[in-house]
């Protein structure tokens, strides 16, 4: 197995570092897109083990910072907090697209991408770009296979006090409990919740998904509650899995720097290693 640095530069100008782990296996394989959530990036946690895995069974595996995590590769905290502060929803769907639009152009390990038998992994607001990226205009029926971790329904996730501090003073304060950093949600973000636009509406968009889909989700889901997970299953048209994980919070007991797989992590990569290899090396 080996590996590959890359820097996507997006049509609006924010770079998008990534990795890309490779099979053994030479020429195009089925390649999976790892997109992060909120305060994650390509290298924390669980990534590295999960993408390690996809590819001892054959993927392409591609994980990348979004930009808005104001982090570079290697780095342990965030770097640009103005980054994440100017960060939305929207901007991390166009990062998840161009990523795509990379891949498809041959900017992304060119020669070793089947892109006809294409998938994408996201856990948290990454699972929600996931979703609304499979149900793009440009990618849908062309994603062949999705899987989602602790993904959210939806983008409004503050309560009145949080909003009208947010609308009072312009910025959300952020803390950080991994690293301690302070940061802090800037008004871009806020208009998005305020007024969801319509290319944002996940449930809608899991309504339209082709694309078989594992949705997994911790009972224990502090962040993300399992009802939202629950909520995507009945929302979905297609072959749709919800697999409700004993015990599992938001990260599957995991945490960074990796101290290795939890019963509950370990469910949730073979029921995701399964997922792919049926529906995009079967």
């Amino acid at each position: 197995m080996s590996h590959e640095t890359f820097e996507v530069v997006a049509a609006s100008g924010r770079s998008l570092p990534g990795i890309v782990d490779f099979a053994e296996e030479a020429g195009p394989r089925p390649v999976v897109v790892i997109c992060h959530g909120f305060k994650g990036f390509q290298e924390w946690g669980f990534f590295p083990p999960l993408a390690e895995l996809l590819a001892e069974r054959g993927f392409t595996v591609v994980r990348f910072n979004l930009s808005g995590s104001g982090m570079k590769p290697g780095d342990e905290l965030v770097t640009d907090p103005q980054a994440f502060h100017d960060n939305t929803y929207g901007r991390e769907l166009e990062d998840l697209l161009a990523i795509l639009q990379a891949l498809q152009g041959g900017e992304i390990a060119r020669g070793r991408v089947d892109l006809g038998r294409l998938g994408l992994f996201g856990h948290s607001r990454g699972g929600g770009a996931s979703i609304l990226a499979a149900a793009s205009e440009a990618w849908l029926g062309r994603v062949r296979a999705l899987v989602t971790w602790a993904a959210i329904s939806h983008i409004d996730r503050v309560d009145a006090e949080q909003l009208a501090m947010w609308k009072r003073t312009g910025a959300l304060p952020v803390a950080n409990a991994r690293t301690g950093q302070q940061l802090s949600l800037g008004p871009g973000l806020l208009a998005e919740m305020e007024a969801p636009p319509a290319h944002l509406d996940i449930l809608g968009a899991a309504g339209r998904l082709e694309a078989p889909w594992l949705i997994v989700h911790g009972e224990e889901d502090e962040s993300v509650p399992a009802v939202e997970g629950r909520a995507l299953a009945q929302e979905a048209q297609k072959e749709a899995l919800f697999l409700p994980v004993a015990g599992g919070n938001h990260t599957f007991g995991s945490r960074h720097p990796f101290a290795g797989p939890t019963p509950q992590l370990i469910e949730a990569m073979n029921a995701t290693q399964s997922w792919f290899l049926r529906y995009l090396r079967g």
